[in-house]
């Protein structure tokens, strides 16, 4: 207690000065009443050279009565007493420590609330690139009027119903037995009904209707054909697999697939069927993209149906690391492929997924010394036929013609070779059937030709004019599969189909 009236003491003689003089300030009575010591001389004097003052309740005189009001009262010894209420002195401890946790609190807060917004803003940005490369596609989809997992329903019921009018006029003009063309009728019908069914199931399975389509639409031509002219109708085209016609004289319209499974970046590639004499109708498919490079052959995929390849389904995906170019031909269950920067041949056993065998072919150039137009890294390149396994290429002895060599499927040996005189870097892809070499030129952006021919079994080449429409600028590669009498095309990373059409076998 005697500390407190120290500092009172203290606390009082420093506001002393400051108000000119030194009195005692006496706030309200409070709860408690505080014994005052007896002040020092200099203290009391320095107290009442201001006036006087009285012991009962009032006021300091002069400038005292303007300081402060005060109560004060004696004691039976005659001590001054004054009752003095001090403000909470206390400091709020509890309140700052609450002050800072809510403080933590709503910082921690706040670096979460931060994180997510960073978090939100990379996502934004993901979603931005993916919208921006969904427009693309859809706007090359758009160009090239296609799209490769939805076929337009309409336009199918539209070409239907417009043989549905052919047939019912050429019923009522046609002279004769009309049992062909009753049947066509049944199926035409029998097309609308699966049509219909069709457009609640998987849209990619209206290939196969398109297809079908084609082939009523080339029996109604026929027979349109075969009602002006009087004459029988084209007669069916050859066994397949086998050469009794007289040669390519068409080709169809193309069917196109679908795109590339690895994407539109991958313009480069092949793509096709296996072909075994042993088992013809029973062959994987197989399709191969390059890397971006348009080089570097790297994965594959195989496919044991058609469907599988359309819905992206039961795919088994390998991986090689030699291939190069897009010369690449599959023939009974083993891939054939140009090794990797060299004029070497390297046979793939599908099965496993190894290298079997490789094999150098003489004098071949190699490295983009004698690719086709257009598109690089396809100095060697690999074909199938009715007769088997061949190779396309060019020397320096040839001077850049092409040279067309019989490879033994199991050894890779050449068993023959013919020279041709067609420049190779003239013509911007080639294929085999029946022993004979087929070349292609671009006419324009849509448009190739099938322009010349060298048949190996007598030693002729030639010209030709056959038309062939292409969904995208280049052709990347073509192959041949004997049994299906297709061309199976890769066009700027789309597949495309086309049939054969061939000539008859001249008597």
């Amino acid at each position: 207690m005697r500390s407190s009236l120290l500092f009172l003491e203290a606390f009082l003689f420093l506001l002393g000065p400051a108000a000119g003089y030194l009195t005692t300030l006496v706030p309200e009575p409070g709860p408690s009443s505080l014994p005052l010591p007896e002040f020092s001389s200099s203290f009391t004097s320095g107290f009442r050279s201001g006036g006087s003052s009285s012991n009962s309740t009032g006021s300091g005189s002069g400038s005292v009565s303007q300081f402060s009001n005060f109560t004060g009262s004696k004691d039976d010894r005659g001590t001054c007493m004054c009752s003095v209420a001090l403000p909470d002195t206390t400091f709020p401890v509890e309140r700052v420590e609450q002050l800072e946790i809510t403080a933590h609190i709503l910082s921690e807060n706040f670096k979460k609330e931060l994180s997510k917004v960073k978090e939100y803003v990379h996502l934004i940005s993901i979603y931005e690139k993916r919208l921006s490369n969904l427009t693309v596609r859809v706007e090359v989809m758009e160009e090239n009027a296609i799209s490769y997992t939805e076929l337009d329903f309409e336009l199918i019921k539209l070409e239907v119903k417009e043989m549905e009018k052919l047939i019912i006029r050429l019923k009522s003009s046609f002279v004769g037995s009309s049992e062909i063309v009753d049947q066509l009728e049944v199926e035409i019908r029998n097309m609308t009904l699966l049509l219909e069914n069709l457009e609640t199931l998987d849209k990619n399975n209206v290939l196969s209707i398109r297809r079908e389509i084609a082939i009523l639409k080339n029996k109604l031509k026929e027979c349109e054909a075969a009602k002006a002219e009087g004459a029988p109708a084209t007669a069916p085209p050859p066994a397949p697999g086998t050469c009794a016609h007289g040669g390519v004289v068409n080709v169809s319209k193309p069917t196109i697939v679908q795109l590339n499974w690895r994407g539109f970046s991958y313009k480069y590639g092949a793509w096709g069927r296996d072909y075994s004499p042993q088992n013809p109708d029973n062959g994987l498919y197989w399709v191969a993209p390059l890397n971006t490079d348009g080089r570097y052959l790297q994965l594959y995929r195989l496919y044991n149906t058609m469907d599988d390849l359309l819905l992206y389904t039961n795919a088994r995906e390998y991986q090689i690391t030699y291939g190069q170019g897009s010369g690449v031909a599959v023939y009974n269950k083993n891939m054939y492929v140009n090794w990797y920067s060299s004029r070497s041949i390297a046979k793939v056993n599908l099965t496993t997924n190894k290298v079997a065998l490789t094999q150098t072919l003489p004098d071949a150039a190699y490295n983009n010394r004698f690719s086709y137009a257009g598109v690089g890294w396809q100095d060697i390149d690999l074909a199938v036929d009715e007769n088997g396994l061949w190779v396309i290429y060019s020397t320096e002895a040839s001077t850049g013609n092409i040279v067309i060599s019989k490879l033994n499927d199991t050894t890779l040996v050449v068993l023959n070779t013919w020279h041709t005189k067609q420049y190779k870097p003239s013509v911007s892809n080639a294929f085999m059937v029946c022993g004979v070499l087929y070349a292609t030129r671009t006419l324009n952006t849509r448009t190739e030709e099938i322009f010349y021919y060298y048949d190996t079994n007598t030693g002729k080449e030639g010209r030709l004019n056959i038309v062939m429409n292409k969904m995208q600028e280049r052709l990347q590669s073509v192959n041949y599969h004997p049994f299906d009498q297709k061309l199976f095309v890769y066009n700027d990373g789309y597949l495309l189909n086309y049939d054969v059409i061939f000539g008859q076998k001249p008597r």
